[in-house]
């Protein structure tokens, strides 16, 4: 069974005043879930960890990753790799929004600094 989804027309849910993420994809799968990501310009994820690994690819903007207390400024094109409870934050500090995607295994929902 195929499932097809449109970023835009999937609900986007705001943990942040200018962070939002859409969930594209769990359902059946078991070992992975895809989310697209926004920041919009000031935008900002505080530093958390979770037990989940995470690939994340980004499309446009300038994202500031902070690993360990080591800044990477990410633009199109950049894929990152953050291990298991591995501490990270995210920052846009640029004018455009940030779009990208960030795969987890095992799969993520809402994140526990959302709450």
């Amino acid at each position: 069974m195929v499932t097809i989804k449109r970023v835009s027309e999937t609900d986007r849910t705001e943990y942040t005043t200018d962070f939002d993420v859409a969930q594209m994809g769990t359902g059946g799968l078991e070992g992975m879930s895809l989310q697209h990501f926004r920041f919009l310009p000031g935008s900002k994820v505080e530093t958390h960890h979770h037990p989940q690994e995470q690939i994340g690819y980004v499309f446009t903007g300038e994202l500031t990753l902070t690993v360990d207390e080591t800044e990477y400024v990410l633009g199109p094109d950049d894929i990152y790799y953050l291990q298991s409870n591995e501490p990270h934050s995210g920052e846009n500090r640029g004018d455009e929004p940030v779009l990208g995607v960030d795969i987890f295994s095992p799969p993520r929902d809402a994140p526990q600094w959302a709450e």
